[in-house]
């Protein structure tokens, strides 16, 4: 037992960059003070946010992007959505001024580093990603036209910045603050690389969205968790989990997305819904497969 203690901790010494910040502050009610600021902070960002929207857009012309923006079928339904993370990094960014006397910078660790790999780690995970695009898939499957090229380009640039804005808010919570904590306080992986992983799942659970299928996706939320703290922890910074992320997101969001759900922006559209279980249950193991395959090309592209 001792000796995996040991190689756990060599294997994931260049996760020390991120943890040292975090040291002062390690103590739990700390962690729970700052989670107990964050997301009543966040909401209510979130709130203001909403409440400007109709404002900015005039009562006519939002009540018409209104049926498109809940479930994110229209290309700005899409932005609206995803804009709304950008209100997490500043309440995460208060948070961590208030509670643990640390800026956002710390939960990335050396910027530099941190840009390199992110840029090695996409380049690995875009040349994945061209070669699944190759296979065919069963016709049942098969991702159909969905919105057009003119129009899909024209959002695209706005569309980049929205989902980068999501995948780094979410990497900076999970991966980077409560991972960094969790570890400053507890020595063992299995404490501050899974319960993160955890939180990171359970909070994509949304039975009404998903029906059948709702723990299916928490099952393989948990393990792309787990994939992205490991690549967090192993290699010290941000870069390479968020790479993971937006390459994951881009795929999902702006190329095929499942009928009817956050598909407004996406080029092609797969003929089920979320809550089709036979169809997810189909797809899932193609998923993981992918995931496990893009977790294994970031480490080979950032192992020299």
């Amino acid at each position: 037992m001792a000796r995996r203690d040991s190689v756990a901790h060599m294997r994931y010494d260049a996760h020390k960059r991120l943890v040292a910040p975090a040291r002062a502050s390690a103590a739990l009610p700390r962690l729970v003070g700052g989670i107990a600021l964050l997301v009543p902070l966040f909401l209510a960002l979130s709130f203001g946010y909403a409440s400007l929207l109709p404002v900015i857009f005039g009562p006519e012309t939002w009540a018409r992007m209104s049926p498109g923006i809940s479930a994110a079928t229209t290309p700005a339904g899409v932005l609206i959505n995803l804009l709304t993370f950008a209100f997490l990094i500043v309440a995460l960014d208060v948070t961590l001024r208030v509670v643990h006397r640390r800026g956002l910078a710390t939960l990335i660790g050396p910027m530099p580093l941190a840009v390199r790999q992110f840029g090695r780690a996409l380049a690995a995970m875009l040349l994945l990603y061209a070669v699944v695009m190759l296979i065919p898939m069963p016709e049942p499957v098969a991702p159909l036209p969905n919105l057009d090229a003119g129009t899909w380009m024209l959002f695209l640039l706005p569309a980049l910045f929205a989902l980068f804005c999501q995948v780094f808010a979410e990497e900076l919570i999970f991966r980077g603050y409560l991972q960094s904590q969790l570890a400053a306080r507890f020595s063992s992986p299995l404490i501050w690389l899974v319960l993160p992983s955890a939180a990171f799942a359970l909070l994509h659970f949304d039975a009404m969205s998903y029906g059948g299928t709702a723990w299916i996706v928490v099952l393989w939320a948990g393990a792309f968790g787990v994939a992205a703290a490991d690549l967090t922890a192993r290699f010290g910074t941000l870069g390479p989990a968020t790479a993971l992320h937006f390459i994951n997101n881009f795929s999902a969001i702006l190329i095929a997305a499942p009928e009817g759900q956050f598909d407004g922006m996406a080029l092609y559209a797969y003929p089920f819904a979320m809550d089709d279980t036979a169809m997810i249950l189909t797809m899932m193991p193609v998923d993981l497969m992918v995931l496990f395959c893009g977790w294994l090309a970031i480490r080979l592209a950032l192992r020299g």
